[in-house]
């Protein structure tokens, strides 16, 4: 049985069930080396395509071929040496192999920078033909076209090659917070509630949140922030590192700042992450209302920004072991059908998922994978609800992996990022309907109800606060400004206060929060959340009530990849993004349930 303990195992302490079976997909380290060279063969194929792509349909053909069977093979040997890696940071040997797996990456971006201009070059009408002479090449039209509207954007092939030998460079802030945030920060012992010295991690940081003793969760708070705080003029001038290489790129590719051109990248346009931001200002008061709840259920005179995550509900305590949250999410998505039920069973008991948390693990839940075998896993198993739900979301964003792999050809077999918390989110709609219908038990319904809120707030407002956030450091800099920690720090804290005062005492070691949060470093990615989980509380709502289609066009989304615009799939689903309705009908359903918690009360 999966437990939690009080020290932490090295990897080779970790049972062999409880460890992802990435031999799926590399037998060995050599194997991978093995198509690392080759992808090095097909990037020199593809080099001989240089001022030929308009040439004929057949040298068009050819050369798109050549980039994809390429681009594939980097991508699963990328994907292998980074996870072969997160299994443990501090190994020499996978920090290697990512790294030449990374710089392969590069080589391949190089030698490809020339496709998009000379694509883009073809005369419309020399396009036409050879659709007409090649029908084959109709496959790739979607693609093609998505190319072609970055026109303006797109730079020659001397320029865009530079870029792409560049890019390893720009991924160095990255890099470097990724190290220090998981191998190398430290956080000391704190006492936990049974007076044991317990080694805090970030891992069970939230576990310590969540204890019923205040002091417990005040020491962790303290202790967190501390630690970060010792280092916060480093890792401030990292981020700043990485807003201005955000800016830079940008502004190379002529765009008007820099969350215009991460949008773009997915055609979205930037109403919709300002339409997020809007409509929950406009109902911000839901949040407060709902932190006058906890101080009140909490029975403390004020609430401090410890007191946030600590359960509601006296007296319920919902420990979750492992494999009991492994039937829960089987029996939780058995309304998607038959199929998905059985193809998440058989990655939950097939060695998709890295369960407990082991020294130099990388912390954090994710799913990735690639289509030469299946969808991974990564967690760092804590017995509570928050991580079942967190099994269930990961879980989703696997099957949407699993579906797009085995449904659309390699050009499409990805899917856009404003689509992929989706699929994730949908899942733990599912889950809380489930446990909602198996609960009956007052206190444990109100712990759901509770539980479920949380979801609400740590998706839809906090993470809408982070893009508050992001959009104001970029424009910090764009506007002729300095990053500091300073004015990170003081930033951060206006937006807490904002957001939480006056019901919540928004103390200060709170403004040093950003330095913990690895999403400022992806390049505007972070508001999907929000309007992933605003999107996916829609669909599995029509799925949940039966609504005719409903559960055959989302499978249809899971399947869809990026066949076609985020936008439009989402729309094909049954949601438009474009407004700010998804957003107010997610605030509803937290009306909604802070309604029936009230009435419980």
């Amino acid at each position: 049985m999966v437990t939690e303990v009080s020290t932490i195992p090295t990897r080779d302490q970790v049972p062999e069930e409880l460890k992802w079976r990435l031999e799926d997909l590399f037998s060995s380290d050599e194997d991978c080396e093995k198509d690392m060279a080759k992808a090095k063969e097909l990037s020199d194929k593809l080099s001989g395509f240089k001022d030929r792509v308009g040439e004929s349909a057949a040298t068009l053909k050819g050369c798109i071929e050549v980039a994809l069977e390429m681009g594939d093979i980097v991508e699963a040997c990328y994907t292998y040496s980074r996870m072969r890696q997160d299994e443990d940071t501090s190994v020499s040997k996978y920090q290697d192999l990512q790294g030449r797996a990374s710089a392969l990456a590069v080589q391949v971006r190089s030698a490809s920078a020339f496709f998009e201009p000379e694509l883009i070059a073809i005369p419309e009408d020399h396009l036409n033909r050879f659709y007409e002479e090649e029908p084959a090449l109709l496959e790739y039209r979607h693609m093609i076209e998505d190319v072609r509207r970055k026109k303006e954007h797109t730079l020659n092939s001397a320029e865009e090659r530079i870029i792409a030998m560049a890019s390893e460079v720009g991924k160095g802030a990255s890099n470097i917070y990724t190290m220090l945030n998981n191998a190398d920060i430290k956080f000391p012992e704190i006492e936990d509630d049974k007076g044991d010295k317990v080694e805090l991690t970030k891992g069970r940081y939230m576990t310590f949140m969540e204890s019923k003793d205040r002091n417990v969760r005040q020491r962790a708070f303290e202790a967190m922030y501390d630690t970060y705080g010792a280092l916060i003029n480093t890792i401030g001038a990292n981020l700043d590192t990485e807003v201005k290489k955000n800016i830079f790129n940008s502004k190379v590719r002529n765009y008007s700042n820099a969350m215009v051109a991460s949008l773009d990248r997915n055609n979205i346009p930037t109403k919709v992450y300002e339409n997020n931001i809007n409509a929950v200002r406009n109902r911000i008061g839901l949040l407060k209302r709902y932190m006058t709840l906890r101080k009140r259920l909490l029975g403390v005179d004020k609430l401090h920004m410890w007191d946030v995550y600590v359960p509601m509900i006296d007296g319920v305590e919902m420990k979750v072991p492992y494999e009991e949250a492994v039937t829960t999410v089987k029996e939780a998505v058995r309304p998607l059908g038959m199929e998905y039920s059985e193809v998440l069973a058989k990655g939950l008991d097939g060695r998709w998922v890295d369960v407990v948390e082991s020294r130099g693990k990388r912390s954090g839940a994710y799913s990735w994978g690639s289509r030469k075998a299946h969808p991974y896993v990564l967690m760092n198993w804590q017995d509570n609800i928050n991580n079942v739900f967190t099994l269930a979301h990961e879980m989703g964003h696997a099957m949407h992996s699993w579906y797009t792999w085995r449904t659309q050809p390699v050009q499409y077999s990805d899917y856009p990022i404003f689509l992929a918390e989706v699929a994730s989110t949908f899942n733990e709609a599912l889950l809380n309907d489930y446990l909602l219908k198996k609960i009956t038990k007052k206190d444990e319904r109100m712990y759901l109800l509770n539980h479920y809120l949380e979801e609400f707030r740590g998706t839809v407002f906090r993470q809408t606060m982070f893009s508050e956030f992001e959009r104001q450091i970029h424009e910090a800099v764009e506007s002729g400004g300095a990053l500091t920690a300073s004015s990170l720090s003081d930033m951060y804290l206006e937006l807490n206060r904002q957001y939480f005062e006056p019901e919540v005492k928004v103390d200060k070691k709170i403004s040093l929060e950003w330095a913990r949060i690895p999403h400022f470093y992806m390049n505007f990615y972070v508001f999907q959340y929000s309007t992933g989980f605003c999107a996916a509380v829609a669909l599995a709502k029509n799925v949940l009530a039966g609504t005719a289609g409903a559960r055959e066009k989302y499978i249809e989304f899971l399947s869809s990849g990026s066949s076609d615009y985020a936008i439009n799939l989402l729309a094909k689903a049954g949601v438009d993004m474009t407004t700010e309705k998804p957003i107010t009908d997610a605030l509803d359903v937290f009306e909604g349930l802070l309604d029936e918690l009230e009435a419980l009360i």
